[in-house]
C-alpha cells in the first residue's frame, strides 16, 4: 500500500477499533478525521503561529529553551535541533502542560514539567490561550485514540488510562519549516531526519503544504495533508508494549522547497514519567539489527521518564548539559 489509511472516529467504536488496529499492524500510521477537535481553533493557531515565527530573532529569543530551565520548554531557532547528531532544517517552539511554581512536579524539578514560555497578549494576543485551548483538545482526541487502540488490542477500553495515562505527559511543538536554501558549511540534508517518536502516540496537524514521509517496506511514502485530519502514529512505547505487533515507524520530513514555509504542529501524547512500561504481549523477534537507530526498545528495562530523557538529551545536548 502507497497510501496511509484513513480512520472515521464517528463509525461505530467496533469499526474504528478494528480500522485503527489494522493500521497500526500494517503501517503504525494513519489519518483520523470526524475527531471533534475544533477547526476554526486549528485554524487560528496556524495564524498565530506564523505571525510568532516572522517575529524578530531578538524578540524570540526572550522565549528561548535556555529560559526554560527543566521544563524544557521556549523557541530554538533553524538547525537548533539534531536527529541522528545531524541539524534539522526547522525552528521550533516547545511547550506542554502548564504547571504552575506550586505543583509539586515543578518545586521537586522533575523534569519536563513547568511552565510555558509563549508572547503575552502584550506581543501576540490570543497566542497563549490559543495553545492552551488547542492542548486540552488534542489531549482529549488522544485519549479516546489510545480507547480505540486498548479495544484493537482486545483489552479494556481503559487499560492505557489506568497504567500510563491517567496523567498523560502532554508534549506538544509548533515547527517551521522554512522554504528558502541550507547555508553553505552546514550538514543539513533533511527538514527532519529519519527516526522514530518515542512515546505511546503522536497527534499531528499539518498545514497544506506538507513534506511528512513515512518508511514503508517498499520504501519511502508521502503523507500529505488531508483537510481538517490528524496524522496518527505509534511510538517506542507502544512498540515495546506490544511485542512490535504495532511498530513505531520511521518518518522523516523532507527539505522543503514549496516556496512557502511549512507549518506542523505534532501533539506527544505519553507515559506518565513514573510509569514503568511492561509488555503486553512477548516479542516474536528483537528489531534491533533493522531499526533506525540500530537500538532495542524491548530490551529497555524502567520508567518513562528512564527512556525518554536519555533520547531528548540528545535532540538538544547543549541543553542537557546545561540543564539536566
Amino acid at each position: 500500500m502507497n497510501h496511509l489509511p484513513v480512520v472515521d472516529l464517528r463509525a461505530p467504536a467496533g469499526a474504528a477499533a478494528h480500522a485503527v488496529g489494522e493500521a497500526c499492524r500494517a503501517h503504525g500510521f494513519f489519518y483520523v478525521v470526524g475527531h471533534d477537535v475544533d477547526e476554526s481553533l486549528g485554524q487560528r493557531l496556524e495564524t498565530l503561529s506564523r505571525a510568532f515565527f516572522d517575529l524578530p530573532d531578538t524578540t524570540k529569543a526572550r522565549y528561548a529553551m535556555a529560559h526554560g530551565g527543566r521544563a524544557w520548554r521556549g523557541w530554538f531557532p533553524l538547525g537548533g535541533e539534531l536527529t541522528s547528531g545531524r541539524p534539522d532544517w526547522k525552528e521550533g517552539l516547545y511547550l506542554g502542560d502548564e504547571l504552575p511554581d506550586t505543583h509539586p512536579r515543578v518545586r521537586a524539578g522533575v523534569p519536563l514539567h513547568g511552565r510555558n514560555l509563549i508572547p503575552g497578549d502584550d506581543v501576540l494576543p490570543g497566542f497563549r490561550a490559543t495553545i492552551l485551548e488547542w492542548i486540552a483538545q488534542v489531549t482529549r482526541l488522544g485519549h479516546r485514540v489510545m480507547t480505540a487502540i486498548a479495544a484493537s488490542l482486545a483489552l479494556p477500553e481503559d487499560y492505557f488510562a489506568r497504567r500510563y495515562t491517567a496523567t498523560p505527559l502532554i508534549l506538544f511543538r509548533i515547527f517551521q519549516y522554512p522554504s528558502r536554501a541550507v547555508p553553505p558549511g552546514l550538514d543539513v540534508r533533511e527538514g527532519v531526519g529519519e527516526h522514530t517518536d518515542y512515546g505511546l502516540l503522536t497527534l499531528l496537524r499539518q498545514d497544506a503544504v506538507g513534506g511528512l514521509q513515512v518508511k514503508a517496506p517498499a520504501g519511502w511514502i508521502d503523507a500529505p495533508p488531508l483537510p481538517a485530519s490528524f496524522v496518527c502514529n505509534i511510538g517506542d512505547m507502544l512498540d515495546r508494549m506490544t511485542g512490535a505487533l504495532y511498530r513505531s515507524t520511521p518518518h522523516r520530513v523532507r527539505l522543503n522547497t514549496s516556496g512557502r514555509d511549512r507549518l506542523s504542529f505534532p501533539l506527544f501524547f505519553d507515559p506518565d514519567l513514573d510509569a514503568r512500561i511492561e509488555p503486553i504481549r512477548t516479542p516474536e523477534i528483537d528489531d534491533r539489527a533493522t531499526r533506525w537507530d540500530g537500538a532495542s526498545v524491548h530490551a529497555f528495562e524502567g520508567t518513562y521518564g528512564d527512556y525518554l530523557l536519555g533520547k531528548i538529551g540528545k535532540v538538544f545536548p547543549d541543553l542537557k548539559r546545561a540543564v539536566l
